[in-house]
């Protein structure tokens, strides 16, 4: 009985998630069948997930998302990208480097890729197109690039996997930094390997047709407020002056400070209405979380984690294989859930099963963090290629090509790599943290 009340539950989620039904209440109904199946009272378990939503901890989600959105109307975004063409604009494919740098620094700020999109694709991608780039590998290039910011920290999908992991949200963030700088590494050469076979993006076109930067004083100085957003953040976090709470507490004031007063860019209305924005997507965001997070009690108390982890274990007792099966979960996941609801899915139900092989529980935070970033630009779901394809106005056959030469390419490596070489993951937590 217990075993056909977690498959029809699971037959529930899988079939309202396909429908397009609202995630949180995908994940509500899946709780509601397991719950009546199991003779389970849901009253004995939503406490819990009211006080786990309700922690100091998860208070970092809205203010990073809020501090994401304040970066975007204060124009902080559009200095990075300044800044950073002005450091690779003698590259052939410069365009395309500023495009996965300008992502990857904003990550380091607001965590969010759809958010990176947002910001960055709208500055980047008309540039692209007067560059010669095809439009279709233009979005291709930010939709995956903006996975990077879901891996540079801090990143969002890891404070929920720590908290729901119950690790250190420090950590976390440092496990990732090693896959995206690689990533974003092998990126910029295959953009450059593109942009050099197609003649386009070179210094002398860029120099021909007038389309350099600012000078370098006035790009530097106008930037560096901007740029020292993720120095005070970043260095207060791993200084120990704050708490990841704290640091976003403090990148937000800071930042509505610049928009304010260094870039006058915004008014105080346009501060209120940020607020309201970030408001209304932290309640969705923290809607499925607690759903989630019932689901996902129900599901331990009914043992399935334990079972999943002694069924891969019955298919193989060799780690690499384990391993490799954890990997394809973990796609599959990243397809069909965006990233806050796949962290969480994957601490539950997937964490037993990488503890029973050995596996440190940071490393397997990377791994989590670089295999959900590849399954939200993997069809058919994939959530970060739909809102590129929304900024761009293509729909998806128009770049799923070039997504696909980026994911195979540059990001299913990694994930290879990230799996099997734990140092590449746990060496800046050992040297910045003295992580055992």
């Amino acid at each position: 009985m217990e075993v056909t009340g977690a498959g029809l539950s699971a037959l529930v989620l899988v079939i309202l998630i396909l429908v397009e039904f609202p995630i949180a209440f995908a994940f509500a109904a899946a709780a509601i069948v397991l719950a009546i199946s199991s003779g389970r009272d849901l009253a004995l378990i939503v406490p819990t997930a009211l006080w786990q939503t309700g922690g100091f901890a998860l208070l970092a989600l809205p203010l990073f998302i809020i501090a994401g959105g304040v970066m975007r109307d204060a124009q902080i975004s559009d200095r990075l990208v300044a800044f950073i063409e002005r450091l690779v604009g003698r590259i052939t494919g410069s365009l395309g480097a500023v495009t996965i740098g300008a992502c990857m620094l904003f990550g380091a700020i607001s965590g969010s890729g759809s958010a990176a999109i947002a910001a960055i694709g709208s500055v980047m991608l008309p540039k692209m197109k007067q560059a010669g780039y095809e439009p279709g590998y233009a979005a291709a290039l930010v939709a995956c690039s903006s996975v990077l910011a879901l891996l540079i920290p801090p990143s969002i999908p890891m404070i929920v996997f720590a908290l729901t992991a119950g690790l250190p949200v420090s950590a976390c963030f440092l496990s990732t930094v090693g896959p995206g700088l690689a990533i974003g590494l092998l990126y910029v050469l295959l953009n450059w390997r593109h942009a050099r076979r197609r003649d386009i993006d070179s210094p002398a076109k860029r120099a021909a047709e007038r389309r350099l930067s600012p000078p370098p004083r006035e790009t530097l100085l106008g930037t560096l407020p901007a740029l020292f957003m993720p120095v005070l953040m970043l260095g207060g976090i791993y200084a120990g002056i704050f708490t990841p709470t704290e640091a976003a507490a403090v990148t937000l004031v800071y930042a509505v400070l610049v928009g304010l007063l260094v870039y006058r860019s915004m008014r105080p209305s346009d501060v209120a209405r940020t607020f309201i924005e970030g408001g209304a997507m932290t309640a969705s965001v923290i809607a499925i979380l607690f759903f989630l997070l019932i689901y996902g009690k129900l599901l331990t108390l009914e043992g399935i984690p334990r079972d999943i982890a002694a069924f891969v274990a019955g298919l193989s007792e060799d780690r690499y294989v384990v391993l490799l099966l954890v990997n394809l979960v973990l796609l599959l996941i990243g397809m069909f859930l965006d990233d806050i609801s796949g962290s969480i899915l994957a601490a539950v139900v997937l964490m037993p099963v990488a503890s029973h092989v050995g596996i440190h529980p940071i490393h397997f935070a990377a791994i989590v963090g670089t295999n959900l970033g590849l399954g939200n630009v993997t069809p058919p779901c994939a959530p970060l290629l739909f809102v590129a394809g929304s900024v761009a106005r293509l729909n998806l056959k128009d770049f799923i090509r070039p997504a696909l030469h980026f994911m195979l390419l540059g990001h299913l490596p990694v994930v290879l790599l990230v799996t099997y070489l734990p140092d590449l993951a746990l060496w800046l937590p050992r040297v910045v943290l003295g992580l055992p």
